[in-house]
Formats: C-alpha cells, structure tokens, sequence
C-alpha cells in the first residue's frame, strides 16, 4: 500500500507540474535566467520566442536581481515582476544595436534599440510589484560629454552608425543644435504601432530618456505605476504620442522632465504622418519632481484632441498645466478639459497655454504651420505657493480661443497674464497676490471677468488691469475687502468694457482710467 500511495502522489505531482507548465506562465529562471544581477538578456528573450510560439504566455521574474539589454515584446506577451524582483538595464550602448524604427521628440527616426521595445503587436503587458531599473546614468554623462565640449568632438561609432541610417531627416532650423548631437538615448519603454497595452503596479526609475512612450498606439492603460527618475536630463514621466484611448490613473511621478506629456510629432515629421492624440483620460494621479505636471506639446503637430485631467496632486513641479506650442509646429489643440487639481509649490506658473513657446519666431500667414489652442475649460483648482498663477499667451494670426476658467483659488505672488486671446472667461476665480495685479489682460477681444478678484487687495494697485481690450464684460464683482483700485484700464484700442452688476462699496477707485483710453471705452 506504501509503494502504491507513493506512485500515486508521484503522478499527481507530475500531473500538478505539468498544468503548471502548461498555464501560459514561464518562470525565467527554468528558462536559462539568473537571479544573481548576471547578464541574461537571451535567456528572457527566449523564454518570450517560446510563450509567443505557443500563442502567448507571461514571463514570470521570482524575486532577485536580474540584468538584461533590452527586451522585444510579442503579441500576446506579459512581463510579471514578482515583490522583491529588481530587473536592471544593461549599460553598454552596443547591447542596443542593431538601431530600430523609434520616435525621438516628435521625429521618427532610426536609433536605439528601447529599453522594452514592441513593434506593430498587440495585447502586451508590464505588471507586477517590481522595481525596473534603467541605469540611465551611462546615457546622460554621454549626453552631457557631448553638449559640454567647446569644441566639436570626433564622432564616436554610434554617431557615425546614425548618421548613416538617418539621411533623410527632416527638422526646422531650431532644432539643429539637437541633431547635431547625432546621439539620441532610447526610451524606457516604446511601443510602435502597437495595440492593447497594459502597464500595471510596477515602478521605473533612473530611465535614460522618456519613460512610457507608446508611440501610433490604441487602446493604452497605465495605472498605479511608479516613476522616479529625479535629477536627470529629459526623463519625462509617461508620454503617449500619436495614440488613441489612452487610460492614465492612480500614478506617482517624480523626474527630470514633465511628468505627463501629450504629444502628437514635431513640425513637418508630425504633420507627414497626421496621426492625432486623442481620447485620453489622466486621473487619481500625484506628480512631485518636474518640469511640468501634465503638459500638452510642444510637439502637437498631429493635433491633440479630447482630453480629460482630473483629481491630481502637484506638489513641487515647475509648472502644473501647461500647454506649449509654437509657430511651425501646426495641429490643433482643442476639446480639453481640467478638473478638481490642486497645486503647491510651483516654482513657475500653474496654468500655462503659450503658443508663442519659441519666442524668436515672427507673424507669418496662416498655414498648416500655425498652431491652435481652443475650446479648453478648466474648473475646480486649488493653489498654494504659487509664483505665478497663469499665463495665455496667443500670436497675432492665431490668438488662444474659447478658453474658461471656474472656480479656481490661488495664493500667488503673480496673478494672470492674458495676451492674444478671444472668446476668455473667468467665473468665480481668485488670485491672491504679493505684487501686481490678479488680473492684467492685454491685445484682447470678447472676454468675461465674473466674480473674480482677490481676498488681499495690495495696496494702489489695481485688481484688473486692462490694455487694449475690446468687447469685454465684467460682472458680479463685490470685493469683500477694501480696494484701493479695482480696474485700470488703458489703451486706444481699449473699448466696449461693460460693468454690469457690481458692488464696488469697499473699493476707493472702482475704475482708474489711463492717459490714452477712449472717453466713451466704459459702457455702465
């Protein structure tokens, strides 16, 4: 009976292993992988060749170190880091040759390989508790090698490799100084032309450029990763660029760039392909370290459309919500809406849209070079130690459109600056301020102001400052505390300034009215 029993187990044991090697899960250590920080970029990509010739699988790294180059996804491919599980990057440029197909700021070209790249598959996945380490540090002392040289440097062998894989790009003249380089650091992870995409749980760090990239993707979540790459040059956070159904939540992003970009290709390259961002949601996030919280641009030549951000934290970035473009660039941003931030501690602006980004550029006729911003709405914003409240800033052939802001509160030591615009409104906004106006608004035509103002009015100096402003309505307005000037209005093309339903008992000057203004510009 003994000897009986024993077989019996044996063959359940057997029959137990053999379903578990048959579920779709591979365990890289059975597959020629170490988990003692040894090279083992073969054995994982081997173990993804058999999962993909089987249909598809998940390679499963158990808690350890492991090290690798980088990693090309199949269809129907999971990467499952377990707790514990730490996967670091190789740091010798040559494990990312042979050059792929990649999209580099906006600009397809032919450079290294991605930490994880996948081209033209579906249903693919990064998951798990794991810690993913890019060791970007080789790639910026290259970069910074390069750009500190006061005299041009011999050019080493992967900038004579891209060279001559990339004869026929196309860029504008700005962007010369990068092209130059001629050294371009891959992605942490891209995917090209790729379907179904699922990033989950899992943190990045140190990653030697822009992190999550997906780039002419549909269908593309990431939720509840982490990302810290502080202190390191252009290590943006997540960057969908030419994607559609992008799902964003439940994130914590610290790094050396802007946190969340949207991005659709730069100038001609971008416009060459025309594939819009559009349908994306960002919500439940936090963003400390950066540049800018979510920013949309500057490479928005494909359009930016349909775009939600709601119930995020920045708290130390240089900017919070910052759109940026320029002339060259083209494309439309439109139907964006931002709601239920708050913000602290912005070193810069909280609210930034700018299509006047490169401040060399001069008008020029209205083209598919010419950039637009309209139909966006922001409400529901909180902010705390704030340099400066916002900015919109227009160029004269394409002024920023259709563009309100709904209860928003700020302590700011700067207030609004609002140039080049038509069709602004503000509604139950206040901006208190440390110097100058909450409010200074000029080269601006058709634009609200109901209820706004600040709740520490500084002393001779106006709430609402106006220079050539035309068709303009300021409502409601009952300033709790005394005023000394509540609007200044100067400008020869001032004109059409209606005040209809204000209470100014609390204000000495309800309206200061400069040397150049029309008498007959206010209309009560």
């Amino acid at each position: 009976m003994k000897i009986k029993s024993i077989i019996i187990i044996l063959f359940f044991i057997t029959g137990l292993n053999s379903a578990f090697a048959n579920d779709g899960w591979i365990n890289i250590l059975n597959e020629g992988g170490n988990n003692k920080g040894k090279l083992c970029t073969s054995a994982i990509q081997k173990a993804i060749e058999k999962a993909s010739k089987n249909g598809g699988g998940t390679i499963f790294f158990p808690a350890g170190e492991y090290l690798t180059g980088p990693i090309v996804l199949k269809s129907n491919i999971t990467i499952h880091l377990d707790s514990g599980a730490l996967l670091k990057f190789s740091q010798n440029f040559d494990d990312y040759l042979p050059f792929v197909e990649m999209r580099y700021e906006g600009i397809v070209m032919q450079t290294f390989s991605p930490l994880f790249y996948a081209k033209n598959v579906e249903n693919i996945a990064i998951t798990g508790r794991g810690i993913i380490d890019g060791q970007g540090k080789a790639w910026w002392e290259e970069v910074y090698r390069i750009e500190s040289a006061k005299e041009p440097l011999p050019l080493t062998k992967w900038q004579k490799m891209w060279v001559e894989q990339n004869q026929n790009i196309q860029y504008e003249a700005y962007y010369k100084r990068t092209i130059d380089k001629k050294f371009f650091r891959p992605a942490f992870f891209q995917a090209f032309e790729c379907k179904n995409i699922l990033i989950e749980g899992v943190t990045f760090k140190n990653s030697p450029f822009w992190t999550v990239n997906p780039v002419f993707c549909d269908n593309v979540t990431i939720n509840g990763i982490t990302i810290n790459n502080p202190y390191s040059p252009n290590t943006d956070g997540i960057n969908p660029s030419s994607c559609t159904n992008v799902h964003i939540s439940n994130s914590h992003i610290s790094v050396g760039d802007d946190c969340i970009t949207i991005k659709s290709g730069r100038d001609a390259d971008g416009r060459k392909y025309n594939r819009p961002t559009e349908n994306v949601t960002i919500t439940n996030c936090t963003m400390l370290s950066g540049h800018g919280g979510v920013v949309i641009g500057s490479e928005m030549s494909g359009s930016i459309r349909k775009i939600t951000i709601s119930n995020c934290i920045f708290d130390g970035t240089d900017r919070g919500i910052r759109m940026k473009a320029a002339r060259g660039r083209g494309g439309v941003v439109e139907e964006i809406r931002v709601d239920n931030i708050v913000m602290k501690n912005i070193k810069k602006e909280a609210i930034v849209l700018d299509l006047f980004y490169d401040k060399g550029t001069k008008e020029e006729p209205v083209s598919e070079r010419t950039p637009i911003f309209r139909n966006i709405h922001m409400s529901n914003i909180t902010g705390s130690e704030v340099n400066q409240a916002g900015v919109v800033w227009g160029i004269t052939e394409m002024p920023v459109q259709n563009v309100t802001f709904s209860n928003i509160n700020m302590d700011a030591k700067e207030g609004f600056t609002v140039a080049v615009t038509d069709g602004i409104e503000f509604h139950d906004v206040k901006i208190n301020t440390t110097i100058g106006s909450s409010f200074k608004i000029t080269d601006t035509k058709n634009i609200i102001l109901d209820n706004v103002g600040s709740n520490s009015p500084l002393k001779d100096k106006a709430v609402i400052q106006l220079e050539n402003v035309s068709n303009a309505m300021i409502s409601n307005n009952f300033p709790f505390n005394t005023t000394d000037v509540f609007i200044e209005a100067d400008g020869k093309n001032t004109q059409n300034v209606f005040l209809k339903n204000n209470v100014f008992n609390n204000v000495k000057t309800p309206v200061k009215k400069g040397s150049t203004l029309a008498k007959n510009a206010f209309v009560e």
